[in-house]
This record gives C-alpha cells, sequence and structure tokens, in this order.
C-alpha cells in the first residue's frame, strides 16, 4: 500500500519540479522575447493550465475509478458497499489519528508547496542569479520526487513486513526529524553550492515523509479510507498556506527556522497516533490479525494480483451502516 501510494503520488508531485525547469528556464526566456518580462511570465502561466486542462479530460475519459473498475459498476455487482459521503466523512473527520497525519501531511507536502513556489526566488536574492538559473536550481526540489517518495512509501511497507504499524511510525517519525534538522541546516548555509546539496537532500526527506505519510493512512479506518486520505491531503494544502505566509512576512532565515522547528514538532506526534488493533510508536500491541498480516507480508507468501489493503474494522464499518440508516 505505501508503495502504491508513494509512487504515484511521487511521480504525480514530480510535475512541480518539471514545471519550475520548464517554465523558468525554457519558456520564459523564449515569451520574454517578444513581451515584458512581467507580461511574459504571466503569460508563460497559461501554459500549465492548458496542460492540466487537457491531461483531466484524458483521464475522465480513459481510465477506472479505481484497480477493480468503476465504482458505479462496482456498487452493482456488490464489490463496493454502498457508503454515504457524509456518513464516511464524519468516521473520517472523527478520529483523532486523521488530524495528526492532518499535522503531519502539512508538515511535508506543504513544505513542498511552500517550497516550489519560495525557492527560485529564494536562490535568486540569496545568491543574486539570474530567474533563468534559480528556476532551474529550484527545479531539483520537485525532481527528488522521481524516486524519494516512492522509497519512502517503499521502506514503510518494508518496516511494516518487520514490525507492523510501529515500524511505519518509526520510519514516519525519522523522515520527519531529519527533514527538520535538514531545513535548519540549509537555512544557516551561505555557499550556493553547500545550499543546492543541502536542499537536495532536505527535498528527499519531505517526498519520503509524504510517500510514508500514505503508508500509514489506509489502515486509520478501512471504510472511510477515502475521506481520511482526503481529510489529510488537504493538510498538505494548508501547511503551504501557513509556511507560505510565514515566508511572506519574514525573513528567509527566520522563515526557514520556524518551517524546520514546526516539522521537527510535528515529529513527535507520531507518540499520539493510536490505531486500533495495531502498536503504536512505544506503547500497544498488535492484534493477532495484525501481526499475522505483517508476518505474512515480511515472509516468502506470492505476490497478491490486486492492491491489497487492510482488513476493514467491523465495528467502524457498522457506525457508518448506521449512520448511513
Amino acid at each position: 500500500v505505501g508503495t502504491a501510494n508513494a509512487l504515484v503520488g511521487g511521480w504525480g508531485n514530480l510535475g512541480g519540479g518539471v514545471t519550475q525547469l520548464i517554465m523558468g528556464s525554457v519558456l520564459f526566456p523564449l515569451f520574454k522575447l517578444g513581451m515584458s518580462a512581467e507580461m511574459a511570465w504571466r503569460t508563460v502561466c497559461i501554459v500549465p493550465a492548458f496542460v492540466g486542462v487537457a491531461v483531466g479530460l484524458t483521464i475522465l475519459k480513459i481510465s477506472d475509478d479505481a484497480p477493480k473498475g468503476n465504482y458505479g459498476e462496482m456498487k452493482k455487482n456488490g464489490t463496493m458497499a454502498e457508503v454515504s459521503a457524509a456518513a464516511s466523512f464524519r468516521a473520517g473527520a472523527m478520529n483523532f489519528n486523521t488530524w495528526l497525519l492532518f499535522v503531519q501531511y502539512a508538515c511535508c507536502f506543504g513544505v513542498e508547496l511552500t517550497m516550489n513556489n519560495a525557492a527560485a526566488l529564494y536562490f535568486r536574492e540569496k545568491f543574486l542569479l539570474t530567474t533563468e538559473t534559480a528556476a532551474a536550481i529550484a527545479s531539483l526540489f520537485g525532481w527528488m520526487n522521481l524516486f524519494a517518495r516512492g522509497v519512502g512509501g517503499f521502506i514503510s511497507d518494508k518496516a511494516n513486513a518487520r514490525m507492523g504499524m510501529r515500524g511505519r511510525l518509526w520510519w514516519q517519525t525519522i523522515c520527519l526529524v531529519c527533514e527538520g534538522v535538514m531545513v535548519l541546516i540549509f537555512a544557516h548555509s551561505n555557499s550556493l553550492g553547500a545550499a543546492i546539496v543541502l536542499m537536495v537532500i532536505f527535498s528527499s526527506f519531505v517526498q519520503a515523509a509524504e510517500g510514508s505519510s500514505y503508508g500509514i493512512v489506509p489502515y486509520v479506518n478501512p471504510p472511510a479510507t477515502g475521506s481520511i486520505a482526503g481529510i489529510v491531503g488537504a493538510g498538505g494544502n494548508t501547511g503551504a498556506v501557513a509556511f507560505g505566509l510565514g515566508f511572506r512576512q519574514l525573513p528567509y532565515y527566520d522563515a526557514f527556522i520556524l518551517m524546520g522547528s514546526c516539522i521537527i514538532a510535528s515529529g513527535v506526534l507520531s507518540l499520539f497516533i493510536c490505531i486500533k488493533g495495531h502498536a503504536g510508536l512505544v506503547t500497544g500491541q498488535d492484534s493477532e490479525e495484525a501481526i499475522a498480516a505483517w508476518k505474512k507480508l515480511g515472509g516468502s507468501a506470492p505476490a497478491a494480483t490486486t492492491l491489497q489493503v487492510p482488513e476493514p474494522d467491523e465495528d467502524a464499518a457498522a457506525e457508518i451502516e448506521e449512520d448511513k440508516a
């Protein structure tokens, strides 16, 4: 689950780095030949908008809703339960673990969105680079999605196979703490070369934490996974707004220190994530079913032909059905 979510999300986020590079270092210089720099930048923004609409329409036309088919067909065939969106959202929103992951995702994906917006300007102003050069350097942050988020999800799965949920939570904590520490070190860098290297390492932990987060999400409350995934994902956008305000109101150094401190603090929240049937970071025990499941994954069991997700919590599923009724 962690690897699949991380690979898809990581390659999706890779668009951030590709956009930085193409818009800032390729299209912007071309458009600037026939108009002012300000007008050229505004005009360039039309390109990703057009590409986004075209890709969205293509996906709507040719893709399925899920690995097993479209939701309408699955509900009709009885392979997917009829659960109201309101009941699912209530179940997800009332789970405390959802909001802890919301904050942690704000401190990884929110950081990525913030850096996508601020990195080019930071390098241009801090090291007196041209817009084209600064954009090319800043694009490295997004390019780490090529592998780092997938690696984060993969290691989360491997940790789960050896230690169960406790393994996933430890890896999540390590990623967030290392990410925060790298931000603090990056803030003190006055060398362009060192800043680039530090940003690449910092970005790798950002993406790994994102992959790790969505290795945990499907276990929180399986019948309400869609709603929980949406709430946690919204944490990323919320974090981007919050950190963006910090960069807008504070000097770069202070903004990076504040961001790094918040990230490290978010790692501590893993102590309070307690998922029913699974061990916590330092407390609790896995249920017999959970132990059997992760030991099977850690052994030589044959590969599944379809994406495997945690078995639904019967009590949680019953609650959703009661709310629906």
